[in-house]
């Protein structure tokens, strides 16, 4: 399987890189595309981080960028920066209001799971509901909770399931290519959660259903995260949860 978001990233139109927030849990990235200003997200793949002098440094330096070379952190480097790329992507990434779904990802897996076995990596706080909706739901998490399996035990869960939705995370850790080649032919693909590259190639590759976020007011939002707040009260800012499809 190729790289998917190198695969992406060769479909996007560029721009430049105006600015970028690194927050406790959320990077931000603003972009002027074609003389629109633009923002995307990225969870951050490190917790509990303090962003110091060296970082700050790092981050100014690719401010003024184009975003495709920004971009690339998403596959070339897998520390924060990964984030910073990935948010980079999803800032450049096309707006599709015509394809847009008004459908809550909980409700799909319910759906979808309903009398059948459901494999989800990472583990939300939707997890009891839904457990009692499906015929059988397994959690893959890299830090297990209860009742979780550890992600490790992805190639002898994933394989059986029939509904898999991943966690938009595995794109920002670099698992999400061999997720993909664990999933049975037949099964319906989710990817959720507000990092989440809403782009149609994705379709190509086994995915039915994408879930993620669009960025409505860009400065507040930008404030939210320098503030190191969580995605709830960043939405509240201006984030519009949004669904694409096959």
């Amino acid at each position: 399987m190729t790289d998917l978001l190198q695969e992406i990233i060769d479909g996007l139109t560029d721009g430049e890189v105006k600015r970028i927030v690194v927050g406790a849990h959320w990077t931000g990235v603003e972009v002027e595309q074609e003389g629109r200003i633009r923002c995307g997200l990225a969870s951050n793949p490190i917790k509990d981080f303090q962003v110091g002098p060296e970082l700050t440094v790092r981050l100014s330096e690719l401010t003024g960028r184009p975003g495709l070379e920004v971009c690339r952190f998403a596959i070339s480097e897998k520390s924060l920066l990964t984030s910073v790329g990935l948010a980079t992507i999803n800032a450049l990434m096309p707006l599709q209001p015509a394809r847009w779904v008004e459908r809550n990802a909980r409700d799909v897996i319910a759906q979808k799971g309903e009398g059948k076995r459901v494999a989800l990596v990472g583990h939300f706080p939707f997890v009891p509901e839904v457990r009692e909706q499906v015929g059988r739901l397994d959690v893959l998490e890299l830090r297990p909770r209860e009742g979780d399996y550890h992600a490790r035990e992805a190639p002898r869960i994933i394989p059986q399931a029939e509904v898999v939705a991943i966690t938009s995370m595995a794109f920002v850790n670099g698992t999400i290519n061999g997720l993909l080649e664990l999933i049975a032919p037949d099964s319906y693909v989710i990817i959720l959660g507000p990092s989440t590259p809403l782009s149609p190639l994705l379709f190509a590759h086994g995915i039915d259903m994408l879930c993620g976020s669009i960025v409505e007011l860009v400065d507040p939002v930008l404030d939210a995260i320098h503030e190191g707040n969580s995605f709830r009260q960043i939405k509240k800012s201006g984030v519009r949860l949004v669904t694409i499809e096959k």
